[in-house]
């Protein structure tokens, strides 16, 4: 069971209408799920610092919440750090983090006490601990897309961009644009695996 500040937040974030074009996006997503022996989903985007982490973190919650096998992975095209801004963000919808030291610090991510945290920091795509075979790659966001036209040993390749939340960093409104790109990527995850289960 997901903790229940995080049920509640889920309720907000799904009341939101999922436009035909997400949805069909989503399905490539749901079908690749449905179709491998041991679904993998490396979320990738250009500093692994919000949108991909974001992506990962929900993911897997959403699959532990609706009791799906999958293993969620988040990469860059270069390493940086998990945005404090999109920690924030995670910790205002309910999960219990942890952080670590250093420029680039891991963090203990959890949504249950069923679980063992998720560890989450920046590193690159094809990092050692993200598989390097029988995989979906999710592109979360163009840049990305576009500096690395192939990822070797996926499986599937999926465009599912996000906005980058980046874009309101020192303006004063970031919890609120950091917040939307938390509950839309909720409400996408909630569909793809509501979906399979």
């Amino acid at each position: 069971m997901i903790y229940p500040r995080i049920a509640s937040y889920l309720e907000k974030a799904i009341s939101v209408e999922i436009t035909a074009e997400r949805r069909s996006i989503l399905d490539d997503i749901i079908q690749y799920i449905k179709s491998a022996d041991d679904p993998k989903l490396n979320f990738i985007c250009t500093h692994n610092s919000r949108r991909s982490h974001l992506s990962q973190i929900w993911a897997l919650t959403m699959a532990h919440h609706y009791g799906v096998k999958v293993e969620t992975y988040s990469g860059g095209t270069e390493a940086t750090a998990f945005h404090p801004n999109a920690v924030a963000a995670i910790e205002r919808a309910g999960f219990d983090i942890k952080k670590g030291e250093g420029d680039n610090p891991h963090y203990e991510v959890k949504f249950s006490e069923k679980r063992a945290p998720m560890i989450c920091y920046s590193k690159t795509f094809d990092d050692p601990i993200n598989p390097g075979l029988g995989f979906a790659a999710i592109m979360t966001c163009s840049e990305a897309d576009a500096e690395c036209p192939i990822v070797f040993g996926a499986d599937a390749r999926i465009k599912l961009f996000y906005e980058d939340p980046k874009v309101s960093d020192g303006t004063g409104n970031e919890e609120e644009v950091y917040d939307q790109r938390s509950m839309q990527i909720a409400n996408e995850m909630h569909f793809i695996f509501s979906s399979i289960k």
